[in-house]
């Protein structure tokens, strides 16, 4: 979803305004999200994402999905109560399900609000998310990316715009959240997302620590990569060579030589601001990569100490030994 909240941007100078009113978006800008709900222990609950094409539902579903939730797209809503149910005895259980609807299910749209009403019996805690945008942003959206409306047959991209919002005008005055995607770009998508649905309390970044050897070559997929062949090798010293980074005696040579302590002070500060501001820019996942000569004994050890400065509440930590094992 490029730009701004949706599919697309950019496109004609005019187009018609939307038909429910200016009056009406800016109260729906001022509505506010319902709380998060707390964890329901074996519950499991149920999030239906329906809305306008081009306002933003594939932006949500992959928001959802980084927050933890099972998000099946484009699923007939007449399936959803049996894909509840087969979550649930999953192992182990699927306790948050989304689910996207849209008019691409052509005759099976209608059969929603069936949908919604088995879950209600079932005692399934149902959410739905109505995502939204006016007709002007939405043409802009889809003359970005030069693609059709869904519904638009032989006609333009805002006579499928109408038959939409048309269709869907009665499921979107029963939604429990609807959100105007109009004025948002897709980081401000992303954070109403995850104040909406994300979990209280998780950590707003999750860092993969590796470690290398750049004998065996530079990781494809490290954000920031640091070389420590700096420090003298362990592998020269006999008593040490057999060992690893992971070893205590090794660990506290290479942290005694000179130039170690400092470099993970400073490093670790300079990640510091870097890693809020990946936070800021909704970017949850990183991988800081340390490489020494064959992956086996600095870049080990310094790994495993630059991970206990980083860990913090905010902040979830793994540590992946890539070449560990390779000599």
């Amino acid at each position: 979803m490029p730009g701004q909240g949706g599919s697309a941007e950019g496109g004609p100078n005019q187009v018609e305004p939307v038909p429910w009113g200016s009056a009406e978006v800016a109260a729906e800008e001022a509505q506010p999200f319902p709380p998060p709900p707390q964890p329901h222990g074996t519950e499991q609950e149920l999030l239906v994402i329906t809305g306008m094409s081009g306002a933003g539902r594939s932006t949500a579903a992959h928001v959802l999905e980084d927050l933890g939730w099972y998000v099946v797209d484009n699923l007939p809503p007449l399936l959803m109560a049996s894909l509840a149910e087969l979550t649930g005895r999953a192992t182990p259980v699927v306790h948050r399900l989304a689910v996207v609807v849209d008019v691409r299910g052509r005759s099976f749209f209608s059969e929603l609000r069936q949908a919604l009403e088995v879950a209600e019996l079932r005692d399934t805690p149902t959410r739905l998310l109505f995502l939204d945008a006016t007709d002007e942003t939405l043409v802009r959206r889809f003359e970005s990316v030069r693609r059709p409306h869904p519904l638009q047959g032989d006609g333009t991209v805002l006579d499928g715009i109408r038959r939409e919002r048309a269709l869907l005008a009665n499921l979107r005055g029963t939604a429990d959240t609807v959100l105007d995607t109009s004025r948002l770009n897709v980081h401000e998508l992303s954070m109403k997302i995850r104040e909406a649905f994300g979990e209280t309390g998780g950590p707003a970044m999750r860092l993969t620590l590796m470690s290398f050897g750049f004998k065996y070559g530079l990781p494809l997929d490290a954000d920031h990569v640091a070389d420590v062949r700096f420090l003298p090798n362990p592998f020269w010293v006999p008593e040490l060579r057999s060992l690893t980074g992971l070893d205590p005696s090794v660990s506290r040579y290479v942290l005694a030589q000179e130039g170690a302590a400092e470099f993970l002070r400073s490093y670790a500060s300079t990640l510091q601001p870097v890693l809020a501001g990946y936070v800021r820019e909704n970017k949850r996942y990183a991988t800081i990569a340390i490489g020494c000569t064959g992956g086996k004994h600095r870049s080990v050890a310094l790994i495993e100490e630059l991970a206990t400065r980083l860990r913090s509440p905010g902040v979830a930590v793994n540590t992946l030994h890539r070449d560990l094992g390779q000599e």
